[in-house]
């Protein structure tokens, strides 16, 4: 038993789902911004271009279960800092922990679908300001949210199939949806960069611009979205969900057990390394 004596450290986990101040959270990845009636989740890590560490993924995840609690936001902005919107996994951080290590990897993964799913059933619109290039988790990132406006210099890539992972964490899943079945293979097999005004056409953002009008047209958005029925578009939003979340859950957590298992083969191990390797 316990000794009431001892003291214990205080709990982190909230009471009841109300928001808080986001100097509250201590975020050390992200940047979380609340003015009302937007708030901003900007990725913090331009050394790496914006690139997912474990800790990134847990604090993009709470900011939107915060978010999603504060009845004053009604439209959330996703964004990063520098000159990349993300780049997906840092496997410059982690990768070498991978390498036969199956566990380690499903739980890495655990975290990632937990912010897709905070960010996809955040019950109000999201808006994704797509600063710079997304790659690989960067694009799924972006599609996760409702609308995206992205710069017209940068753009978007897949390259899973080089360097030894599936991009089933909502590539595979959702691109179909957005582009068609062809395009999606295009994307996915090739590996070829998708410039953002090709993106635009193809309907993978909603709008490519000038950076000098990124601002603008996000605003533009938020200020649509956030005149709107809060309980109506919420479920508007539900609705529109349906073919994103069949296919996602119908797969993801087959993906995530392969994947993990993946770490094992010798493909992915040589192509972990091979980047690892690189300067």
């Amino acid at each position: 038993m316990l000794d009431a004596s001892v003291r214990l450290a205080p709990v982190s986990e909230p009471d009841a789902p109300r928001p808080v101040s986001p100097d509250e959270l201590g975020f050390e990845r992200i940047v979380y911004d609340k003015s009302p009636p937007r708030a901003t989740i900007t990725l913090n890590r331009p050394e790496v271009l914006n690139a997912f560490d474990f800790r990134m993924l847990r604090e993009l995840a709470r900011a939107c279960e915060d978010a999603s609690w504060d009845d004053e936001i009604k439209v959330v902005v996703v964004t990063g800092t520098g000159r990349a919107f993300c780049v997906g996994a840092d496997l410059k951080a982690w990768g070498a922990d991978l390498l036969d290590n199956p566990g380690e990897y499903w739980k890495w993964f655990g975290a990632f679908k937990d912010m897709h799913d905070r960010l996809r059933e955040i019950g109000k619109p999201t808006v994704a300001r797509v600063n710079g290039i997304a790659v690989g988790g960067g694009n799924e990132l972006q599609m996760a949210c409702d609308l995206a406006v992205m710069v017209d210099d940068a753009f978007i890539r897949h390259v899973g199939p080089e360097h030894g992972s599936v991009p089933a964490g909502g590539a595979t899943q959702w691109l179909p949806i957005f582009v068609g079945d062809r395009r999606a293979r295009e994307i996915l097999l090739l590996c070829d960069e998708i410039p953002a005004r090709q993106a635009e056409e193809w309907g993978l953002v909603n709008r490519a611009v000038p950076a000098s009008e990124l601002d603008a047209a996000v605003d533009y958005y938020v200020e649509r979205l956030a005149v709107k029925l809060p309980q109506t578009i919420r479920y508007t939003k539900q609705q529109l969900n349906w073919w994103r979340d069949i296919s996602w859950h119908e797969t993801v957590g087959h993906a995530r057990d392969w994947l993990a298992l993946s770490m094992l083969g010798d493909e992915a191990k040589g192509a972990i390394r091979g980047f690892l390797e690189k300067d």
